[in-house]
């Protein structure tokens, strides 16, 4: 059993790291730490949506037009309003709204800081009690003064400060990188305090996952129907076939991938070329988490990473896992000439 003095918080790890981003002067800090408080609340909410009528929904559409949850927008509300309060976020780009939320009180305006976030990933699970989650991507400010712009938010991912997801589950966890490696913390109920439980997360070197909605595989393009099938081959040599698991929570997803070893996929279709995943707020955060953790994060072609977001609900397909696995995806897409 661990030994309670041996306990590192979420607030003594970030103090403790702050030499690797000493430009911050523990803004960043206060900033996670916002964060942090936002997903307790949302977290005490979850836990309680079966006893309180939070469940349902909300009885209008998103920006994306998406039927929203009661959930969805608690958790919107939630976020924005410690994000400002904190001071050190000028402006917000979120899934549930149009335009950027920018920050322009004087308390605010001068934060060095802007936040991409879906304050609810997975929310369409609610009901049936799976797992859902937070993305975040923090971004340092490029504008002078006042409240932040649209110019701050649409950067591309490698320009990242930090980048994180919360996982509300059997437990719930903060798993965040700084661009110096991935660590996660679960939430402590009994303190309300975020500890250190996960130090130095990394993707086993052999995957033997595949995550994708197979439901839609008569859409996909021929490259990832080809991976599909490689998946499902039969070579022990190269553990396969790989097991199927999908839980249709990018975060659910993507967590259990990073424990266990498994690559998630969600292309672009027949329907929707461009994908179904937000690149600003889902795509660039976890491909940032992804590369931290020592696997990749690709379009099918191109690193995700590497794409400059034109519009703030830009949407992306999105390989991520183990780098080998991805590699694989990749030149199976380029065998079938990108269609």
């Amino acid at each position: 059993m661990v030994q309670r003095s041996k306990i590192t918080t979420l607030t003594e790890f970030i103090i403790q790291r702050q030499s690797e981003y000493p430009h911050a002067k523990g803004a960043l800090t206060r900033l996670l730490n916002d964060i942090a408080t936002a997903a307790k609340i949302v977290n005490r909410e979850i836990n309680a949506a079966g006893l309180v009528d939070i469940l349902g929904t909300a009885g209008r559409e998103n920006v994306q037009g998406e039927t929203q949850k009661k959930l969805d927008v608690f958790a919107n509300e939630t976020f924005i309003t410690a994000l400002k309060g904190g001071g050190e976020c000028c402006a917000i780009a979120s899934e549930e709204n149009e335009r950027v939320i920018n920050f322009s009180n004087e308390f605010s305006s001068l934060g060095k800081y802007v936040v991409a976030m879906d304050p609810l990933d997975g929310s369409s699970n609610i009901e049936s009690n799976v797992s859902i989650g937070t993305i975040f991507s923090i971004y340092r400010r490029v504008s002078e003064a006042g409240g932040g712009t649209q110019e701050d938010l649409l950067q591309a991912g490698l320009n990242l400060t930090a980048a994180g997801y919360v996982i509300y589950g059997s437990s719930t966890m903060l798993v965040f990188t700084t661009g110096k490696g991935v660590n996660g913390f679960t939430l402590d109920p009994s303190v309300g305090i975020f500890c250190l439980s996960h130090p130095d997360m990394r993707f086993p070197e052999e995957g033997k996952i595949y995550s994708i909605n197979e439901g839609n595989y008569i859409y996909f393009p021929q490259g990832v129907k080809r991976y599909i099938k490689y998946c499902q081959e039969n070579d022990p040599e190269t553990f396969r076939p790989y097991t199927s698991r999908y839980i249709g929570s990018l975060v659910a997803d993507f967590h259990r991938n990073l424990i266990r070893g498994g690559i998630f996929l969600y292309p672009g279709t027949t329907k929707q070329p461009q994908g179904k995943l937000r690149l600003l707020y889902e795509c660039a955060p976890i491909a940032f988490i992804a590369e931290q953790a020592g696997g990749k994060a690709s379009d099918g072609h191109k690193r995700i990473m590497e794409i400059e977001p034109e519009t703030l609900h830009q949407r992306s397909p999105l390989f991520t896992g183990p780098r080998a696995m991805v590699d694989k995806l990749e030149s199976f897409m380029k065998q079938c000439g990108n269609k």
